[in-house]
């Protein structure tokens, strides 16, 4: 699974990376520990161009009754995507990309767990596939909200988890976003586990694994 991720960059660093300057992000601040039901920096295209938004981790379907089911549906499986009604639907039409450079994970040690951190070789950003859908109250209030997709561990991985986020090459990014591409076969086929040799996993301080926590030395290689 993905759990916590990091994206410690400027909006400036992430405008340029995702060729945009077109931002709805009022207060942006890098996150060295983002968790779970935060609102974190997505990027969907909007027929035309790319744009940065702000999107609630964790799903909330748009027939849902109530917002409660936004902290069970943080990730979601590729293997099954097709076969949930909470997310079938959205891989047409509502697909969005989640900006980070580093995620989480726990390796099990003898003695207990040792969080991880997971990064590119070159510490670059990278994109995690993600779907999203917006829910309206009974108010006629929209909270819009993503999950970050899922699929089995490369090698790298293979050693901490069984699981991954689905990085995309960036060429697959312009394929994840294109809101015309409704070739769901080839879409599907961009959700595999990412080479491992551009990537790199040190231990960090445990301290990570309270989400209260988010301070630059969280990421140092303990």
């Amino acid at each position: 699974m993905c759990g916590r991720y990091t994206i410690t960059v400027t909006m400036e660093e992430l405008m340029l990376r995702y060729f945009t300057d077109d931002s709805s992000i009022v207060h942006y601040t890098p996150k060295f520990n983002v968790a779970p039901m935060q609102h974190i920096p997505a990027v969907i295209h909007n027929g035309t161009s790319n744009k940065l938004g702000v999107l609630r981790w964790g799903l909330v379907p748009s027939w849902a009754k109530d917002d409660k089911a936004g902290s069970k549906m943080i990730n979601a499986r590729a293997e099954s995507l097709l076969e949930k009604v909470s997310f079938k639907g959205l891989i047409r039409s509502r697909r969005c990309l989640i900006p980070a450079d580093g995620f989480y994970e726990w390796k099990q040690q003898v003695g207990g767990k040792q969080p991880m951190r997971i990064v590119m070789q070159d510490r670059s950003i990278f994109s995690m596939a993600g779907l999203y859908d917006i829910w309206t109250d009974a108010s006629g209030n929209k909270l819009s909200t993503c999950t970050i997709i899922t699929t089995e561990a490369n090698s790298l991985m293979a050693d901490i988890h069984d699981r991954m986020p689905v990085i995309l090459s960036p060429e697959a990014e312009s394929q994840w976003l294109d809101r015309s591409n409704q070739d769901i076969p080839s879409l599907m086929r961009l959700l595999r586990p990412y080479d491992a040799a551009q990537m790199r996993a040190y231990p960090v301080s445990s301290e990570v694994g309270n989400v209260r926590n988010d301070y630059k030395d969280l990421i140092k290689e303990a």
